[in-house]
């Protein structure tokens, strides 16, 4: 491109980072301006119908929102490294790790950085105060924190929070001992969406970030590793940079994606039953958003449990929009069903959703009745 393109985003933010390390990665100059700039609220707010970033404004000024929608876009065009493995086994697991960083580790990155306030406010005034407002400050801090609830952080899930922390990290450093990404040799959509939580969050604030450098260094190199505007492999010697061959998956990963059915399979079902009731009720309209207003996230409330501890949470479309995406790739894999089997996450395929939801102007509409 012979202008870069212009990322609206922040350095603490979850999903700037995700498409930061997109850009970066692909070599895709790009120039990064926060929103508080005011041609963010004049021009790009309007356009894209909600205050939220990441946004990317391309040389031609359209402008995308979404960070499934921004790395499409450039996927489709042909980039340096494929972000989607061609294999269905791959391509379905990174999918699976799409979904897990959204309404998995987003529970994680919010508890650290909000629990332990007390520990780290110097730090996070810093991180956004960018633009120079106190009082604006104060206000997106009191806004960020108040999420907590519908997120499921509460006093009685928070040990189990933290025990999962720990968990996911053992998993993956074991993991990142003999494969620089999660597939092999390249960062696939499942690395991009775990990077976002796994970076922004936990791998800056101060409480998280020094338990992950004492506990799973390896973690924080591949944190070091897909910031990196390279593949930057060097540990591990000659590694071709592809996927693993024969749509392989590496059995390191077996206890990360047992973690994974663990945590997120009894709360998909749970919301699967509440998007149920949502379409039967007759709330659904094709092609209408999934809300009544475009910064609306939530269709409801769902009764569920994070380890086995109960919890009330919010249910947002777009977990079933990534959802959707998961179940498309795998449809029709013996191969897929078999692994998903193999490690507890079948019910994920086997599920039908009522409904699609689908993206349209930058926000989610109601789509076609599930196939």
């Amino acid at each position: 491109m012979s202008q870069p393109v212009i990322l609206y985003g922040l350095p603490h933010s979850l999903y700037t980072g995700k498409v930061r390390a997109y850009l970066r990665k692909q070599g895709i100059a790009y120039r990064e301006v926060p929103p508080a700039d005011s041609r963010f609220a004049g021009e790009i707010v309007p356009r894209i119908g909600r205050g939220i970033i990441p946004v990317v404004e391309l040389p031609d000024g359209a402008v995308i929102q979404d960070t499934v929608d921004i790395i499409d876009h450039f996927a489709a065009a042909g980039q340096l490294y494929a972000a989607y493995p061609a294999g269905p086994r791959q391509r379905t697991v990174a999918h699976l790790f799409e979904l897990y960083a959204v309404i998995g580790l987003t529970r994680h990155a919010m508890h650290y950085r909000w629990s332990y306030l007390g520990q780290q406010e110097e730090f996070l005034r810093d991180a956004f105060g960018v633009g120079g407002d106190p009082e604006r400050t104060a206000k997106t801090m009191a806004r960020m924190h108040s999420y907590l609830p519908m997120l499921g952080v509460t006093p009685e899930t928070i040990p189990e929070i933290e025990r999962s922390y720990r968990e996911l990290l053992a998993g993956l450093n074991a993991h990142f001992a003999q494969q620089p990404y999660l597939l092999g040799g390249l960062p696939s959509i499942g690395d991009y969406a775990l990077f976002g939580p796994l970076f922004a969050h936990l791998g800056r604030d101060p409480v998280p970030l020094a338990i992950m450098q004492h506990e799973a260094p390896k973690v924080f190199r591949w944190v070091e590793r897909m910031h990196a505007p390279d593949l930057d492999t060097v540990e591990y010697g000659d590694v071709a940079a592809d996927y693993l061959a024969g749509d392989g998956i590496a059995e390191t990963l077996g206890p990360v994606l047992r973690q994974i059915a663990a945590e997120i399979v009894p709360d998909c079902m749970d919301r699967l039953a509440v998007l149920e009731d949502h379409v039967a009720s007759g709330a659904v309209k094709h092609g209408e958003p999934v809300t009544a207003k475009p910064h609306q996230r939530v269709i409801g409330t769902v009764h569920t449990r994070f380890r086995g501890v109960p919890y009330e949470g919010g249910v947002q479309p777009y977990t079933f929009f990534l959802w959707q995406r998961l179940l498309d790739t795998a449809a029709g894999e013996s191969g897929t069903e078999a692994l998903f089997a193999r490690y507890g996450l079948d019910p994920l395929l086997t599920a039908k959703l009522p409904v699609r939801v689908d993206r349209a102007n930058n926000i989610e509409v109601w789509g076609d009745p599930a196939s």
